[in-house]
């Protein structure tokens, strides 16, 4: 009994930790029973205190965060300062470690080890934190208010609200871009969110115990035992790869009879699958998928799906075919919500693709307004628009022409402000940016003017580039966003950021956002996997695998997450994986 209460203390404690991953727990057992556990929090002291975080004792300005995906979730998880009461808007109570959604649709994993409850994870935080389950339908920036939604089925009138904000925070995700085809939304799956995942390994047992139904024909089960994935980016193919094993280590005994009827199709329409992989990555993938008898067709437009077929069009040959099958994955892409682009139209962003921020996160043609992840894209700023600018800040003395060393000074700035120039350099072998301005000098004893800046940036700004819309970006952005939150008050006193050059005074609060790619992986099945590091530098094998298990369980946002993730693994290697029909 006291060692009962003992593990419900300990339980309790841990529960009640606003950082878990912060917890260590040492558990021993003694010959005669007895246990010792010890926890400690490396973090006993708040690192910013409300003095430091704002003027806590005025009114507190009221921030709302629209999304609980991975940009909203690093940004609450990481914000500290207690200047603002917190409120947060999203149809899912829960975080979605979205990575893992492939593994939920065969059983691997389970859908409730993948989330966690946005309460437990805004819990003991030092800011005043108000969630509500709805959906943001219109963002209203002149008159600063968002208009929701509840999921909740409540009466006439009571289903919406509107909320006021001094800050908003849009993380609201993207949609599935299904290039307006017909039939799409009506018969493919998705794969975005816990429910999609959950759909579609029903749909698939559906169609094995359909397929062993005596009443149900030859040509109907093959069309059955057809599935079908239209998207070879590295969504599709992992997909294509759990499913295949999922058939073949699993469903194959269950279902015997049914093992000469599985195909498994991947649609591409471009010439190759994983295209922002390296080609040894591709090339491998095509020599897996082959001996796994997975059909890659690449160049295969899709122009129709109906209820029973999927109709493609060869980009080569014009030639239309249709394709019977049981279950199509749509996996191709994200467009911008509905919400968002009706938000674009208000702020002077019609017409865009996606919302354009600056380097700072913070939405064009809109005060207090940021915005995070896939809803976003980073406009940087071009550095031959601002060479007037910088030519102006070099040449303290306006005599209209410098020395290159007069750049010295500024050039840190430069770089950090254009990181574009940076890429230029690296990419053309050039030392530095002295370097460069010598290129377009030309005689070496001449000074640079406007002219030759201007000539020396004309071909920087190629460089410029879009960030994926990755859970990596998101995650980044998000801890970024809530770190400049924290020591606003800080910043504005003594700034961090690079020069003003459009002003030509002065310095920028914070650092521009800055991404680090840490690399990314490829499941391809049979325990195998490819991964691809910073200078494309890539391995593929089994090894891989076996980082892309650690490095998942490391990057769960709680340890209740990590130990489901973990043990649903272990199950899956000692009972395989769970084919029941819920």
């Amino acid at each position: 009994m006291k060692g009962f209460q003992i593990f419900r203390r300990a339980s309790t404690a841990i529960r009640n930790r606003a950082t878990p991953s912060k917890l260590l727990i040492v558990l021993t057992f003694g010959a005669a029973g007895g246990a010792f556990l010890a926890i400690s929090d490396d973090s006993p002291f708040r690192s910013l205190t409300a003095g430091e975080s704002g003027n806590d004792g005025g009114k507190k300005k009221k921030l709302v965060v629209l999304g609980t995906g991975w940009g909203g979730t690093t940004f609450l998880k990481n914000l500290k300062t207690s200047a603002y009461d917190v409120h947060v808007v999203s149809p899912h109570n829960y975080f979605t470690f979205t990575p893992l959604l492939p593994s939920v649709t065969n059983g691997t994993v389970e859908a409730r080890s993948i989330v966690e409850p946005i309460r437990n994870i805004v819990r003991n935080k030092p800011y005043n934190v108000e969630f509500k389950e709805a959906e943001c339908y219109r963002i209203d920036p002149v008159n600063k208010k968002v208009y929701c939604r509840s999921i909740q089925n409540l009466g006439h009138g009571e289903n919406e609200f509107a909320l006021d904000y001094d800050v908003l925070v849009i993380a609201m995700g993207a949609r599935v871009n299904t290039f307006n085809t017909p039939g799409v939304e009506e018969h493919a799956h998705f794969l975005k969110e816990v429910d999609d995942a959950q759909k579609l390994r029903r749909s698939i047992i559906d169609c094995y115990e359909r397929a062993s139904l005596p009443t149900i024909s030859e040509e109907e089960k093959k069309r059955i035992m057809h599935f079908v994935v239209v998207g070879g980016g590295p969504t599709g193919v992992e997909y294509a790869a759990e499913l295949h094993d999922f058939a073949s280590q699993d469903l194959a005994s269950l279902y015997p009879s049914l093992k000469d009827y599985l195909k498994i199709t991947l649609l591409e329409a471009g010439n190759h699958i994983l295209p922002m992989f390296h080609k040894k990555v591709t090339d491998f993938a095509n020599e897996k998928f082959q001996k796994d008898q997975i059909d890659v067709k690449t160049g295969s437009m899709v122009v129709k799906v109906s209820d029973k077929d999927i109709s493609t069009k060869n980009r080569a040959t014009g030639q239309i075919e249709a394709i019977p099958y049981g279950v199509v994955l749509w996996s191709t892409g994200i467009a911008t919500r509905p919400v968002i682009a009706e938000f674009m139209e208000k702020i002077g962003q019609a017409g865009r693709r996606v919302m354009a921020i600056d380097e700072w996160l913070k939405v064009q043609g809109c005060d207090d307004v940021y915005a995070l992840g896939d809803c976003a894209s980073i406009a940087q700023r071009k550095a031959l628009e601002d060479a007037a600018a910088i030519m102006k800040t070099v040449d303290k003395n306006n005599a209209g022409a410098v020395d290159v060393g007069d750049f010295k000074e500024f050039v840190k700035d430069i770089y950090e402000r254009y990181p574009q120039v940076r890429k230029y350099l690296e990419k053309n072998k050039l030392k530095n940016f002295e370097a460069l301005l010598r290129n377009a000098q030309g005689d070496s004893q001449k000074k640079i003017d406007i002219e030759a800046l201007k000539k020396a940036l004309s071909e920087v700004d190629s460089q410029v580039s879009f960030l994926p819309p990755t859970a990596q970006v998101a995650s980044q952005q998000g801890k970024y966003l809530a770190a400049c939150f924290n020591k606003a008050g800080r910043c504005e006193k003594k700034p961090e950021g690079p020069f003003r050059f459009q002003e030509n005074a002065g310095r920028y609060p914070f650092h521009p956002f800055s991404y680090k790619h840490s690399g990314q992986f490829a499941p391809l099945g049979g325990e195998q996997a490819a991964v691809q590091f910073p200078g494309d530098w890539v391995s593929i094998g089994h090894a891989s695998q076996g980082l892309w298990y650690t490095v998942y369980a490391s990057k769960l946002v709680t340890w209740r997450t990590k130990v489901l993730v973990v043990s649903d693994w272990f199950r899956r290697f000692t009972f395989g994986r769970d084919s029941s029909h819920l």
